[in-house]
């Protein structure tokens, strides 16, 4: 069982690298052509049918790219295609999804204070979600809705805001924001799979056979192309944010997760702003750090909002707080069972991170981690698996806060 344990850390390890390593260059590929298209310069003497081109350097030497707006008079032999990083993206995503979420419902997909089901119910449900999240947004693209690409935009944005806060109904926090990355990235593999590259293959086809290709295929793919453009930087935040706590374990998670979709958005229009030579709208970055704020804020669930009353912080040491012996019991009853030499939880063999919590000292030596990760968020238990309530969670933040 021990072996076996082992194995499969280092299987979720190696499709965690696999994934990031095809997610850097896909991203990497992606904004290097959209900086491209909108770098791109009309000369005077440039062949016919050329829509603009592009001076660059690098490595020690220079290129020059040219953009046929349909297609040269010729098309070459081979065309290099960039699908694949897209696709493996999305594939070592979800067998990581399978791996860490599926394999572990119980400890890292249900939170049984939200919704009590069984694991295939869980799984069913997830995977249902990200199917019909496909279904439902081709739809509005494909609607008279989707000819007016600023109302597209925004009902999208309302989808996800309603999608963001549905998954926080459904799954523990964590599982929350990962299900919400994983539903925009497969609206964004989707579109490369299903339209912008069968789009290109019936233009390919269409040239090839001396056919003039519609134009409305082109207008489709790089409607999508811009969609994904948008999404990106999102995601990148939904994906890394299972190491942050007070993003995803907190009461208003679900109004994070919003709020960073429209930080992505920002960035990346001072970027397509900057590429497109038509100036540095600054403003944005001021703008994305004041909603950044408004996220920290919101993440310590503020007294206005909750009606929580917030403790004072103290001088005195954590082991030495007249809190201290409660807070002992809580820690050994609610996380010692797998934060220990020797867990007690079924399926786990070591102490998770090697944080053990089976003495004093280490619970005074964790003191901040169990103050973000059980006091002020619901990160920990995962899923609330031992049930700590939320006189213990107050407890936690009362003795931090007043002994640090």
């Amino acid at each position: 069982m021990n072996d076996f344990a082992v194995l499969w850390d280092w299987l979720s390890l190696a499709v965690r690298w696999l994934h990031v390593v095809t997610a850097i260059a896909w991203i990497g590929s992606s904004f290097y052509f959209i900086a491209l298209d909108l770098g791109l310069v009309r000369r005077p003497g440039l062949p016919e049918g050329v829509y603009g081109e592009e001076w660059q350097v690098h490595g020690g030497g220079f290129y020059n790219i040219q953009k046929y707006l349909v297609a040269p008079a010729s098309l070459p032999e081979h065309l290099t295609w960039f699908k694949w990083e897209s696709y493996f993206t999305w594939l070592s995503g979800f067998a990581l999804l399978a791996i860490v979420y599926y394999a572990g419902a119980d400890l890292y997909l249900i939170d049984r204070n939200v919704l009590d089901v069984s694991a295939p119910v869980a799984i069913l449900i997830s995977l249902a979600s990200i199917g019909i999240g496909w279904l439902v947004y081709d739809a509005l693209c494909k609607s008279p809705l989707g000819k007016n690409d600023t109302a597209l935009m925004l009902v999208l944005y309302v989808v996800l805001v309603a999608i963001s806060w549905g998954y926080t109904q459904l799954f523990t926090g964590r599982a929350a924001f990962l299900h919400l990355g994983a539903f925009t990235a497969t609206i964004m593999t989707a579109n490369v799979f299903l339209i912008i590259i069968p789009n290109q293959k019936i233009v390919v086809a269409d040239l090839k056979a001396g056919r003039a290709p519609a134009a409305k295929l082109g207008a489709q793919a790089k409607q999508r192309s811009l969609h994904n453009n948008y999404l990106t930087l999102p995601v990148i935040f939904l994906m890394l944010s299972n190491h942050y706590p007070l993003a995803f374990g907190t009461r208003f998670n679900w109004v994070i997760a919003a709020l960073v979709f429209i930080i992505g958005v920002l960035i990346r229009h001072y970027f397509n702003t900057m590429h497109a030579r038509k100036g540095n709208p600054h403003w944005t970055w001021g703008l994305s750090v004041v909603i950044f704020v408004i996220i920290m804020w919101l993440s310590t669930v503020p007294e206005v909002l909750t009606g929580e009353r917030r403790i004072s912080a103290a001088e005195e040491r954590f082991v030495a707080s007249t809190h201290f012996p409660a807070v002992r019991d809580t820690v050994m009853g609610r996380c010692a069972m797998c934060h220990a030499a020797e867990p007690g939880y079924e399926g786990i063999h070591a102490a998770p991170k090697e944080v053990e919590l089976d003495t004093d000292e280490a619970i005074a030596a964790h003191a901040r981690e169990i103050y973000l990760q059980a006091g002020r968020s619901h990160a920990m238990p995962p899923g609330n698996v031992s049930g700590m309530t939320e006189d213990e969670r107050r407890l936690l933040v009362t003795w931090f806060e007043e002994a640090r």
